[in-house]
Order: C-alpha cells, then structure tokens, then sequence
C-alpha cells in the first residue's frame, strides 16, 4: 500500500494524482446549499428544457421586457453559436445558458445576464463588439469584451498570453465590476464540466483557479462561489489527496462524533433561548480543500486537526451578536488568543464576523462564528450583495471596499511593466492575511501579514511611500523593513527628494508597494542611463573632433532609423544600459564605416586624452564590482554589462583577465578629481582572541568617521580570530587611515584587505 503525504505543498501532480482517472464534476449547488462530499454528473439537458427553467427563474425578481430582452439574446447566441458543440458533446448554446442561470441565482441584473448569455460570442464567432454594441447597447458590448480573451494578438508564451487576457479582464473590471462577477460564473461553469476534456488541460485550469479566480471570488466577498471553486480545483489537481483525505474525514465522522455535534447544537439554542436571544444555529463542517490547506499551511497531520467542525449562531442585530459571544463562552471554555473581532474591523472584502475557538464536550475543539442576517449574506454573496439585496445591508459596503481594491488595480496596472508583472502582482494582492494597524489620526489600515512599515507609506499614499525615510512604531523609532503588527500606531517621516531604496524589494509584501518600487526605480535607472550615455557618447565623440551638438540632424535619424530607435534620449539610454557601445556608435554617427573598430594597444589607449571619470554620483547604472570593490585611489578598468550599464573592478582583479574573450566591452576609466560619496570595502583583522576586542576595533573605525556595513567571526582556534568587516570609506586614502590605526591595537596581529575571485 502506498502512503500518500497530505502535508505537502502546493507542486506537480505526484505521480498518484497522474495516474488517477478523470474525476466527475459535483451537480449545481444554489447559494447556501449546503456543499456535498459526493462527485456525480447528471444527464445532458435538452436546450429548451434550460431556456424554459431560466426564464421561469427570472420571472420571481425581472421585469417581462426584461426577460424579453434576456431571451433575445438566447435567440442571437443560439445563431452564433450554431453547430459548435463542448467537448462533452452538448450543444455549446448550454454553456451561456448556465452562466446566465448562476448569475440569475444571484439576482443580478438584466444587463449583467445578457451578456452572460452572449460571453462567448466575439472570441468564438464571427460576431464583434460593434455588431453586439448595435443590437444590445455598448453597455453589455463592454461586459462582453471584457470577459473575452486576447486572440489576435500574438505571444511568445501561454503565460503571457494568459497573463495579457487576465490583464485585460482585470481593468476592463475596474469599469465595470459585473465583468468579473461574469467571468466567475463562467469558470465555476467550465469547471462543473472539467471532466470532459483532456489531463493537461484539467491539470492547467485547476492550477489556474486555484491561483487566480478562487481567491477573486474571496477578495469580493462572493464566499460560495470561492469553495466550490476551490472544491472543484482540488478533485481535479491533486484526485488521489482528495480520496485520501475524503475517507480519512468519513472514518472521523463516527456516530459518536456526529452525536457530539447534535450535543454541541441542542446545547447552544437551549442556551440562546435561556437568555431570550432569537436566533439559528448551524453545524457544518469545513469543505476539504480548506482542511487540506490548513494541513499544508500550518504542517500539521489530518489527526491534530480539532476544528473540523464548525458552528454558526446567525442573529438579528449587531448587539446581540456580542450578547451571544458571552452567551458561549459561559457555555464552554475559549481557548485563548482563538478570538477575532471582523465586525468592529472587517475584512478586506467586506466579511464581517465574531470568531472564537472553545473547548467542547470530549475535549474536542470546535470552532463558533456569530453574525447578523446581513452579514451571513454578504459574507455568502460579497460584492453580488448589491444587487442580491439593495436595502438592508449594514456595516461594511462590498461596491466601496471593491471600489478600493479595484483603484489598487489601476494603480498597479500603470505602475507594472508588463502584463506578466502585473499579475503577478495581483496574485500577492489576492492573498491578504491581514494585520490592523492604525495612523496617528487613529485611522485603521488593513495590511497583508508581515508587511513593514514601507508597505504602509505605500498604502496611504505612493508619494509618501517614494519619499519615506524613517518610522515611528509606536512613538519609536523603527528600521523600515520592521514587520508591523495589529493594533500598532505608524508615522512616516518623509524628506523631500527622498527616493526608493532597492533594498525594499527584499521585504516588502503588498503588491502595491513592489509595484511602485520597481516603477520608480525603472525610472531612476533610465533617468540615469541616460545622463551616463551621454557623458560616455561624448567621451568617445571629442575624442573624435566632435560633440552631440555637433553631430549632423540628418545622418542622426538615418542611423535611428537603421537600429530601430525612436530618438536620441533611447540612444543614449541604450549606451548607458550597456546595450550599445558608445566608441562603435561615435564612429557610426560620425560617417565611419559600420565595422568594429581595431582593439587599440595598451600605450595607445594610455595617450587618449579622455578617459571617462567615474564620480560615484552616476546611480544605479555604474556598479561596483562585489569581487574586488574598488575605491576611489585604486587603478579601475570597466567592463559594459548589457541590460546594467558598466561594472568597475579593480585593474589587478583576477575577474577582468576572465574577460579578455570580451575586450570590445572593455572601457578605460579612472576616477574623478573629487568623487562624491562613500565606497564599500572589506577588511580582514587578525586578533588575539580576547574579551571586549571587537567593541574596541569597531570604536577605533567610527572614531575615523567610516561606518561598518557588516561584521562576521571567523574563529580559528582558540587563541585567534579572524574578524571580516565591510566598511564604507571615502577612498583609498581614508582606508589606509583606519587600517593604520587599527594596527596600533595590541590585539590586532594582521590587516588584509580582501579580494573575492
């Protein structure tokens, strides 16, 4: 027998889940049913039997010109659709017809409903946006385009194909939110049917609802639709862990157990009627892929799970929700820090709830939620509340808490630079395991888990995430990348003409904040890359006799046009990037002929007139090599790194000898009169090994005025040390200062600088 490990994470299919058969797809489920354990496939319907159960349906809440309307679009969907069939064999028509009845089954809109019936129609036929815009309203011609995917567009990949189609869905759902509302019923539908088409492509769309439509359907609140997706997913991605996991839950529910959850229900309403409080109660028990993810998530075995089961105490007012929570806690014991307040401090999406966790009959843990009747249906519903219930809804409003996530979108969407990027941006957007924290205004900001004190700059703003240089956490101050925690007060301080550090990349977590950083470095860089390109290109043109000034307009955008460019300025961006060679590109400008230039001997390139002079001002396109860190004083020699701009090393690095094969992206340079900045440099000190050294040798640095980056101990017996620092210096001047200094300690037996091949 082979033992299936229900702990690991999120990966290929094991060859378990491979060699499972197709796995049968579960019979609609209607909003607050419960979810059934069982998998089955009903007979294909006859079309006229669908058209006539949805247009009964819509009778109970639609206007007839309405379902006229509805129906009209039945008929010019029908047309379009003639003579395609699923790969079920049904006629494709069945398709729309059910999206429209999910969709119907949450009472949305007319509009929202034709154009469930006509989603398909511009990316599967002959019919466009402007033909459906004539017979329908742009309106529903918008919906439409926005479900459909890219296909005329070509790609290099799937994933950016995909990845350019979710883009487009996603800001097409910034205008209008019924876009994604249609998309969910169109996928929840398409993986009702998933066992009709091939492993591969179940194996892809599972994968794929599992990443990005259940966890939609989360962010919005729309809490059925995200399990049974997430339920689907599961049986279809990983079959063999689901049977594992289904019968290893159907052993547990005992009758013994199953008599223990009748107990803990009896037990609750009589202790609600006790206190005079109206309400329902409800057991359930948590949907597989919720357990299996708890396993996964938290390492723990299918036995050290105790809150299975669950229990629900629906009421009739927000006050009597916290009567109730008392109500419980007499009647069983809390486990403590199990207690979670969402209806004073909603959840992103708008959820609202009281969670606690107590200690039932048995000893068995079990899981307790109290809410409203409002709030039990948007937490069912989520944004689709809206039109479900236009009246009634109390606390937070799904369309404004979407409204703002959607902003976020947007702001995402300028800020990324490609569709790639973009999603995956969203994906961690998707997944906010939250904090609350709250602004010195006592605001409250919901963040994801582990977010630092950047992720909130960037939350109230992108201007003050760009310029913030510090943080008060608490009324102290706090490194920036201090992971925040519920309940904690943050203050930003900001500095004009601050800038993004690079660095933030490593520890940050909200999407919106990744994005911002990366756009405002990519404009930094090409900022920069552009003033290096133009120093290099002149450089190479006065040596030459010229200047860009200089150069003839006419032969410029002749050579523009030959390699593809739009203008100057990406020129020289391209020349400082390392992309182009500025002494090939000087000679092009200049009338010379397009070949390489002849590799000037070493004496003919000591005679140059201009070498290019490194200042350390030049940003993010002129690095320092990691190997040797040369500083200012030292001989350099740079190298052209395509896509980074120039790396500087050391002349005697043994990294450049490497290079030689490379010589053409050879550049000679040499420092600056007056470089600006300070310089990273390591050391090694060899010390005696005694207490109290270290703080001595580092009091002898900051009293020289350099600062230690890093500090490791490098034991060698237990007589000597070897300690290695990475300080910042002003040059190499500065560093023979402290390494002279350093010698007079009696401890210190020998100072190296260091030099990584």
């Amino acid at each position: 027998m082979t033992k299936i490990d229900l702990n690991g994470v999120a990966a290929p299919v094991s060859s378990h889940d491979a060699a499972a058969p197709p796995v049968r797809s579960p019979p609609i489920r209607r909003p607050g049913e419960p979810q059934g354990a069982t998998l089955s496939v009903a007979p294909i319907p006859q079309t006229h039997d669908l058209v006539s159960d949805l247009c009964a349906y819509l009778e109970t809440y639609l206007l007839p010109e309405q379902i006229s309307e509805c129906y009209r679009a039945y008929q010019f969907s029908a047309k379009a659709h003639e003579g395609q069939q699923r790969k079920s064999g049904e006629p494709y028509i069945h398709h729309p017809l059910a999206v429209a009845r999910i969709l119907a089954e949450m009472r949305m809109d007319y509009q929202c409903l034709i154009a469930a019936l006509l989603h398909d129609v511009i990316e599967d036929t002959q019919i466009d946006k402007e033909q459906l815009a004539a017979a329908f309203g742009p309106e529903v011609a918008e919906l439409v385009d926005g479900v459909s995917k890219l296909t005329q567009l070509d790609f290099q990949s799937r994933a950016e194909a995909q990845a350019a189609s979710l883009q487009k869905m996603l800001l097409a759902m910034t205008r209008d939110i019924r876009v994604i509302v249609v998309k969910l019923a169109d996928r929840l539908h398409n993986m009702r049917t998933l066992g009709a088409i091939s492993r591969d492509s179940r194996l892809r769309i599972a994968r794929e609802t599992l990443d990005i439509y259940a966890p939609i359907a989360n962010r919005l609140g729309i809490n059925w639709i995200r399990i049974e997706l997430e339920e689907l997913a599961f049986a279809h991605y990983w079959p063999w862990r689901r049977r594992v996991l289904h019968s290893a839950l159907q052993k547990r529910n005992s009758a013994a157990r199953i008599e223990m959850i009748n107990l803990v229900e009896t037990a609750l309403r009589q202790a609600l009627a006790q206190e005079g409080i109206q309400g329902r109660v409800e057991g359930r028990q948590k949907h597989l892929y919720g357990i299996y993810r708890k396993m996964r998530d938290k390492s723990r075995r299918f036995a050290d799970l105790a809150d299975v089961f669950g229990f629900r105490v629906i009421v009739d007012r927000v006050d009597t929700c916290y009567r109730v929570f008392g109500v419980v806690h007499n009647l069983y014991k809390p486990v403590p820090g199990r207690f979670k307040d969402y209806i004073a401090i909603p959840k992103a999406n708008g959820y609202q709830s009281l969670h606690t966790a107590l200690i039932g009959p048995h000893g068995i843990q079990i899981e307790v939620q109290i809410r409203t009747e409002e709030m039990q249906r948007l937490a069912e519903s989520g944004i689709a509340a809206h039109w479900m219930y236009k009246t009634g809804l109390q606390g937070a409003n799904p369309t404004a808490l979407a409204a703002d996530w959607l902003q976020n979108l947007l702001e995402m969407q300028r800020q990324a630079g490609n569709s790639v990027e973009f999603l995956e941006s969203v994906k961690v957007d998707l997944f906010p395991d939250e904090v609350y924290v709250f602004t010195p205004k006592g605001h409250i900001l919901a963040l994801k888990r582990g977010a630092t004190a950047v992720d909130f700059a960037y939350a109230i703003h992108s201007d003050i995430g760009n310029t913030c240089v510090a943080a008060r956490i608490d009324r102290r101050m706090a490194p920036l990348s201090t992971p925040l925690r519920s309940g904690q007060t943050v203050e930003i301080i900001t500095a004009p003409g601050a800038r993004p550090n690079p660095g933030w990349l490593n520890f940050v977590v909200t999407a919106k904040a990744r994005a911002n950083i990366r756009s405002q470095l990519k404009n930094i860089k090409q900022h920069e890359a552009q003033a290096l390109g133009r120093r290099l290109l002149n450089a190479e043109l006065s040596n030459l006799g010229a200047t860009i000034e200089t150069l003839n307009t006419v032969r410029l955008a002749a050579y523009l046009e030959e390699v593809g460019l739009p203008s100057l300025d990406v020129l020289l961006s391209e020349i400082g990037l390392g992309n182009r060679l500025a002494p090939l590109v000087a000679r092009r400008l200049l009338g010379a002929d397009g070949d390489e230039p002849a590799q000037p001997t070493r004496s003919d390139q000591e005679q140059r007139p201009n070498r290019f002079a490194i200042r350390g001002t030049e940003g993010m396109v002129i690095q320092f090599a990691r190997c040797c860190l040369p500083i200012p004083g030292d001989s350099i020699m740079a190298i052209f790194s395509p896509g980074r701009g120039i790396v500087v090393h050391r002349l005697e690095c043994r990294n450049l000898a490497r290079l030689d094969g490379r010589r053409d992206r050879r550049l000679e340079v040499e420092w600056s009169r007056d470089p600006e900045g300070e310089f990273a440099s390591e050391i090694r000190v060899e010390v005696s090994n005694r207490r109290g050294v270290l703080a001595v040798i580092a009091g002898a640095i900051s009293e020289l005025g350099s600062n230690i980056e890093n500090v490791q101990t490098l034991e060698k017996d237990g007589v000597m040390t070897d300690l290695e620092f990475r300080l910042l210096v002003h040059g190499r001047d500065h560093l023979a200062r402290i390494m002279r200094r350093l010698r007079r300690i009696p401890e210190v037996n020998r100072i190296t600088r260091l030099t990584r091949s």
